[in-house]
């Protein structure tokens, strides 16, 4: 069990908090992915004299920085993703806070940052949903997305783990992120790029590795495609992540394949609750290295009938095709796979209070 939280929270209202009107307007407005934000954030303050202090829920707005902060200069930053579900009856709830909380600290540790405890991480969550609970949609497949971030604060330009950090949390209203529907998207295979290196910070949820995804990613836009797939650093033939999601293979006999965790691969909390939910209904789950030529042997000859990817913001997406510099696999126009959809079926239907939650995941924040 974790600790009871212990930071005393001090509440500061907007003074420009929107008016019921106009929060209600843009619910109702197409809310899209991170585009509007809710009417405050928390903050922590944390630094090697005093350790966690000054917790506060106040206005949403501009963080006030040094121009020698570390976090500008050497890119000391961790960040999560996780939402808040509105069920039916109106409360609230969010979804396997406790591995949230202890990913940031794992990426912490990784970072030089301070260990936020996994409580107060679940209790920043809680002050947040207390004043801006009004901002959680309750439209079908809506939600609100919190990004919980951490950042290195120290005005000091030598390369050391900075003495000061500053941790935040801001929420964003978020619409179905398949306004259309869930439809198989196409995936294009970066053989140019590596999104992490051996010992590197990939199984970190740091900036860093979405920075590095930018590039590699425009190169997906540019050839029709709206998600990257990079390969192993050390070999450049074994499945990895996309840009920002966890890959799973679905094979004729029923097994469910991922790629192990290497160490550069991030462990995602949908990819371990994908897993779980497979296990329970008797699958045969595999955490293994993957070549791509199993993935595209397998679909050419189709031994893989199916392949999805998942994460906190679409949480299951079906893979249609994956193209490279000299070859395409799938079909594009495909409809999504039966055990795809199912498994994403059944997880949003926990997320959102329509299934008993056996594994005790949810919890309560209002």
């Amino acid at each position: 069990m974790n600790a009871p939280a212990s930071l005393a929270f001090q509440v500061i209202p907007s003074e420009h908090a929107r008016s019921a009107e106009q929060r209600d307007a843009i619910l109702a407005s197409e809310l899209g992915f991170g585009k509007h934000f809710t009417d405050h954030m928390v903050a922590i303050q944390w630094n090697k004299a005093q350790g966690w202090h000054a917790a506060k829920v106040c206005a949403y707005g501009p963080l006030s920085l040094d121009p020698a902060a570390s976090v500008l200069h050497y890119g000391q930053e961790i960040f999560e993703g996780i939402k808040a579900y509105r069920h039916a009856d109106g409360s609230i709830w969010t979804f396997r806070p406790e591995a949230n909380g202890a990913r940031l600290q794992r990426s912490a540790a990784r970072l030089a940052l301070p260990q936020l405890p996994v409580a107060e991480f679940t209790e920043s969550l809680r002050q947040l949903v207390a004043i801006d609970h009004a901002w959680v949609p309750s439209a079908p497949e809506s939600s609100l997305y919190f990004r919980p971030f951490m950042i290195a604060t120290e005005a000091f330009l030598g390369v050391r783990a900075a003495q000061a950090a500053g941790y935040y949390v801001i929420a964003s209203p978020a619409g179905a992120y398949f306004a259309k529907g869930v439809a198989p998207v196409s995936i294009w295979l970066s053989e140019d790029f590596a999104r992490a290196a051996k010992g590197g910070t990939g199984a970190a949820k740091c900036g860093g590795n979405y920075a590095a995804s930018l590039l590699p990613q425009q190169e997906a836009y540019a050839q029709g495609c709206s998600q990257v797939l990079f390969l192993d650093p050390v070999e450049g033939k074994y499945l990895e992540e996309l840009g920002g999601m966890n890959v799973f293979l679905v094979y004729k006999d029923g097994r469910i394949v991922t790629p192990e965790l290497s160490g550069s691969i991030l462990e995602g909390i949908t990819r371990s609750s994908i897993l779980q939910l497979a296990r329970d209904r008797g699958l045969k789950v595999e955490e293994r290295k993957v070549s791509i030529d199993e993935w595209k042997t397998g679909v050419a000859s189709g031994e893989i009938t199916e392949v999805f990817a998942c994460g906190t913001a679409a949480v299951v997406t079906p893979i249609g095709e994956l193209k490279g510099k000299d070859f395409a696999v799938g079909d594009i126009n495909a409809p999504a796979g039966e055990v795809t959809m199912s498994l994403r079926q059944e997880l949003t239907d926990i997320q959102y209070g329509r299934l008993p939650d056996r594994h005790g995941w949810l919890v309560r924040l209002r």
